[in-house]
Formats: structure tokens, sequence, C-alpha cells
């Protein structure tokens, strides 16, 4: 799995729409075949900041991902409601899913 967590900063005057601004762009990846999350997050110490989770099946479905006109579109359109380019980790992971976080069980 390709994992990935990026960080955008969103003009202060578009930070509380963000997530409409964003909403097409969203919903088309995570129709993606090879799609396992994306999912947006908000800072709560910097209320301009969001961050992007998201995780794709394979190298097969990241590149899928990139070449699909919905990603072109963004890249056209989503950049002017920036402060600055996103800043991004991608790495690939030996797992297909969350694994649980052991050290914060939750027990009955």
């Amino acid at each position: 799995m390709i994992f990935i967590t990026a960080k955008f900063r969103v003009r202060p005057e578009h930070a509380d729409a963000w997530p409409r601004i964003a909403s097409e762009f969203t919903e088309a990846t995570r129709a993606e075949p090879g799609c396992k999350w994306f999912d947006w997050s908000r800072s709560i110490e910097d209320p301009t900041e969001y961050v992007l989770v998201e995780a794709f099946a394979d190298g097969d479905a990241g590149a899928a991902h990139v070449g699909s006109a919905h990603f072109k579109a963004a890249q056209a359109e989503l950049p002017k409601y920036l402060v600055e380019t996103p800043r991004i980790v991608s790495v690939p992971v030996e797992q297909d899913d969350w694994a649980e976080l052991g050290e914060l069980a939750v027990r009955d």
C-alpha cells in the first residue's frame, strides 16, 4: 500500500470553505478503485492548515490517481486557494489497512 500524508496551508479567506472547495476532487478520488481512503482533517492549532491522509492499494493505483482527469483538474484549480505548495510524505508500507494501536488498547 502507498500511504500519503500531505499538509495544505489554505489562504485565510478560504480556510472555512476548503472542504467545499476540495469536495469534487475528494469524492472523485474516493471513487477510484485503488483508493483505500482519502480523509481531510483540520489542524486545531492552525485553522488555515488541513492535513490529508490518503492511501492507495499500490503504486499502480497511485499512478492512476495522479493520471486521472480529476487530479489534473485539481492541479489547475486548487493552488489559487493555497498559501504555499503542499508538503507531503509518501511511503510504501507492508500492510493493506489500519492496524490497531496496541499501546492504547481499549479493554472491556
